[in-house]
C-alpha cells in the first residue's frame, strides 16, 4: 500500500469521569512508545499496511541512543545488511561496517522517505489498559492523557544505563562516568584509567583510551566470548548464521572456537576466560552477545592495556581488586551497560518481567501481548529481530483494525 491509502489519526478531546485530566486526546491507531530504529521500523510497516500511528519520544530526536549516548569511534559492529530496516537499503556507498554517523544519517533519511514524524519531547510516565473503555491510557510527563486501543512497546533493551554499587566509589577522588557520557579519549592523555565492563562498549573505549595516550586498564569480572570480527574471509556475524542454518548449535559453536583460537589465540593467558558454553548456545540461552575485537585484543598482548578481575572495593585514589591487588586510577569509566525502563511506567501488563523488563515468552514470540499490546526490539537479536517484530505487530494490528473500524 502506497502513503494515499494512510488512514489519518484520529483525534477528539473529551470529559473522562475516570480521569484526573480534563481533557483526554482519544486515538483510533496505535500509539508506539519510543523513536530508536524498532519504533521507526514499527511505524513504517504499519503506514505500508495503510495505519498511522502516533510516536511518543521522550527526547529531541530520533534514535536518542545514537546520537547523545554514544561515543565518536562507534561502528556497527556486524555488517549493514543485518542492519536494514524493513523496506530501505542502506546507501551502496555506505562501507561495510557504517559509523555512528552515517547509521544515524540513514535512519533519518528512513523516518523522512515514509514521511515519520514522532512528537518529541513526550516521555511517557505511565501506560495501563482501562478495562472499562478497552483502550490503553498513556500519560505523559507534561501531563497530556491518550486513549488508544494499541500500544506498541519500542523503549529497547537500553532504554536506562546501569550503575552498579560498588563499595566506596562515592569517595573516588578522580572522575567517574558512564560510557554513555563518553566521546572520545581527549582529555585523558597520560591518565591512568579504569573501565569497567568487558562487553563491546568498554573493549572499544578501552582501544579508543589507548589511541588516545592514556593507560587503560580493563575490569573482566565474568567470563566472555571473544571473537575476531571477521573469520574465513567474512563477518563473524554472517558465519555464524550460515552455520547454524547447515550444522547443530554445538557444532556451529565448535568452528567459530576453532576459527578463534587460530585468529587471535588463548585468551586465558591474558586473564579473559571462555565460558563452557559456546558463543552462539549462551546467546539463544541467555541473550549474552560475545565481543567482536576490533583491535583491543592486541594492545592487551603487547601490554598497552592492562587487564584486571573483579573490583573489590574503591578507595580516594585506588581500586582493590579481588585478587588483592591495589592499583592506582586518575578516572573509572563505567562500561557496564544498559536496560530495559519498561517496569517502571507499564502497569499490570503481564507481558514484561520485572525483573530485566524484557517479555516474558522467549523470542519469536515475545512480540504480543493481552489487550492489543506489543513489544518491538525486545529481541536481543538487534535489528533483525526488530524488524522480524515490526512486521509481525503492523500485520497483526491490520487485522484488528478491519474488524473495529471497517
Amino acid at each position: 500500500m502506497d502513503d494515499d491509502t494512510s488512514r489519518e489519526i484520529e483525534y477528539k478531546s473529551a470529559h473522562d469521569p475516570h480521569s484526573k485530566h480534563a481533557d483526554v486526546v482519544s486515538i483510533q491507531s496505535p500509539i508506539i512508545v519510543g523513536a530508536g530504529p524498532s519504533g521507526l521500523a514499527a511505524a513504517v510497516c504499519l503506514k505500508l499496511r495503510g495505519i498511522q500511528s502516533l510516536i511518543l519520544e521522550r527526547e529531541s530526536c530520533i534514535a536518542s541512543l545514537w546520537q547523545l549516548k554514544t561515543y565518536d569511534r562507534l561502528r556497527l559492529h556486524i555488517p549493514k545488511r543485518y542492519c536494514e530496516l524493513p523496506f530501505m537499503r542502506f546507501p551502496p556507498d555506505f562501507p561495510t561496517y557504517p559509523s555512528r554517523r552515517q547509521f544515524v544519517d540513514y535512519l533519518e533519511a528512513y523516518a523522512a522517505a515514509f514521511g515519520i514524524r514522532p512528537a518529541f519531547g513526550q516521555a511517557v510516565a505511565s501506560a495501563e489498559f482501562d478495562g472499562a473503555r478497552r483502550r490503553w491510557r498513556v500519560r505523559t510527563a507534561a501531563g497530556r492523557e491518550y486513549l488508544c486501543p494499541w500500544l506498541v512497546v519500542a523503549t529497547g533493551e537500553n532504554a536506562e544505563e546501569v550503575v552498579p554499587q560498588i563499595e566506596g566509589m562515592a569517595g573516588f577522588a578522580g572522575a567517574v562516568a558512564h560510557t554513555s557520557e563518553y566521546r572520545s579519549g581527549e582529555g585523558y592523555d597520560g591518565k591512568k584509567v579504569l573501565v569497567v565492563g568487558c562487553g563491546n562498549s568498554g573493549m572499544e573505549v578501552s582501544l579508543d583510551l589507548c589511541n588516545h595516550n592514556a593507560k587503560p586498564s580493563l575490569v573482566v569480572r565474568d567470563k566472555v566470548h571473544i571473537l575476531p570480527k571477521e573469520m574465513l574471509g567474512t563477518s563473524t556475524f554472517g558465519l555464524s548464521m550460515w552455520l547454524v542454518r547447515l550444522l547443530p548449535v554445538s557444532f556451529a559453536d565448535r568452528v567459530l572456537l576453532a576459527g578463534s583460537w587460530l585468529t587471535i589465540g588463548n585468551t586465558d593467558q591474558f586473564g579473559i576466560q571462555r565460558p563452557k558454553l559456546g558463543p552462539i548456545e549462551l546467546k539463544i540461552k541467555f541473550g549474552k552477545t560475545p565481543v567482536l575485537d576490533v583491535g583491543t585484543l592486541h594492545k592487551i598482548k603487547n601490554g598497552y592495556i592492562k587487564v584486571f578481575p573483579g573490583i573489590k572495593r574503591v578507595r580516594h585514589d585506588c581500586v582493590e581488586f579481588v585478587d588483592g591487588r591495589i592499583e592506582k586510577f586518575d578516572a573509572i569509566i563505567l562500561a557496564t551497560g544498559y536496560k530495559s525502563n519498561v517496569p517502571s511506567w507499564l502497569k499490570d501488563n503481564g507481558m514484561f518481567n520485572e525483573k530485566d523488563g524484557l517479555p516474558k515468552c522467549p523470542f519469536p514470540n515475545g512480540w504480543k501481548g493481552e489487550h492489543g499490546l506489543y513489544a518491538v526490539g525486545f529481541t536481543q537479536r538487534g535489528l533483525l529481530g526488530a524488524a522480524m517484530d515490526a512486521k509481525n505487530i503492523a500485520k497483526d494490528i491490520e487485522k484488528c483494525y478491519k474488524r473495529s473500524f471497517n
